[in-house]
């Protein structure tokens, strides 16, 4: 595949504080998945169709249970199948306000050992025998004041396997009756806010490049790159594990193709 675009520039003029590492060889990628809808089509999302979708996708607790065995996730890993010894969590949290689902985010403190600066789903680590629904509401209460009992959990979004480290995230997605009132925990949390899903739809919002590695990555195309999405916020770039989710969040509930989900790993 011809790249022509090299070192794409990244939502030019637009400032955030964090750092995001430079691989060795970066290029412009795929418009975002959803770029050939209508405006109108890229909003008015409510909790409802976030339900309906979920439903749709398979994506529902009460009917298809979050994967769990190894085998099960081959798919969307990225080294072949071994045991997950690291079990994490995250919980996809969402309200409506005037029509449009909105999620909740954080940036992780600019103290932490790893990923500083970094916006994030609140969750975290999973203690022993911990489900990853239990994980990801334990999360957000710690890192951002969401009190279990206001959260229904309701569907799932596909983990994020790195075999090569035995570790996981499950996606937890989990309905709120109203806008939180988040109290940030500030050893993990510099920030703690919510973005509309129709504001990450929004033209120029999503960005994906593609990167490439001296060493190779499984799930890179014949030439070694693999894609990155990017999301622009206010104040701040979506990146990484947290814009993965996002977007396939975004191409199921507006009814598109998930980039990932046509990926082979191997």
């Amino acid at each position: 595949m011809a790249r022509s675009e090299r070192w794409p520039a990244r939502f030019e003029g637009h400032e955030y504080p964090q750092v995001i590492p430079e691989p060795d060889d970066v290029v412009a990628g795929d418009p975002a998945p959803w770029a050939a809808l209508a405006p109108e089509a890229r909003q008015g999302f409510t909790l409802a169709r976030v339900l309906e979708r979920l439903g749709e996708g398979g994506r529902l607790l009460e009917n298809a249970p979050i994967p769990d065995d190894p085998l099960e996730m081959a798919a969307v890993a990225d080294a072949n199948r071994a045991d997950v010894v690291h079990r994490s969590a995250v919980l996809v949290a969402m309200f409506e306000e005037a029509g449009e689902a909105h999620v909740v985010l954080t940036r992780r403190s600019f103290e932490m050992r790893v990923h500083r600066g970094e916006i994030a789903l609140p969750g975290g680590r999973s203690d022993a025998g911990e489900s990853p629904v239990s994980t990801a509401l334990r999360e957000a209460r710690e890192e951002v004041g969401i009190e279990e009992a206001s959260v229904t959990p309701v569907g799932w979004l596909n983990p994020i396997v790195t075999f090569a480290s035995g570790s996981a995230i499950w996606p937890v997605v989990g309905l709120l009756d109203e806008r939180p009132a988040m109290v940030a925990d500030p050893a993990e949390v510099d920030r703690a806010f919510t973005v509309p899903l129709a504001d990450l739809m929004a033209d120029g919002a999503f960005l994906e490049e593609l990167w490439r590695r001296e060493q190779p990555r499984p799930g890179a195309d014949d030439e070694g790159y693999f894609p990155i999405y990017l999301f622009a916020v206010p104040g701040d770039v979506i990146w990484g594990a947290t814009a993965r989710v996002l977007t396939e969040l975004l191409c199921l509930v507006a009814g598109v193709e998930w980039p990932e989900g046509r990926r082979v790993w191997a």
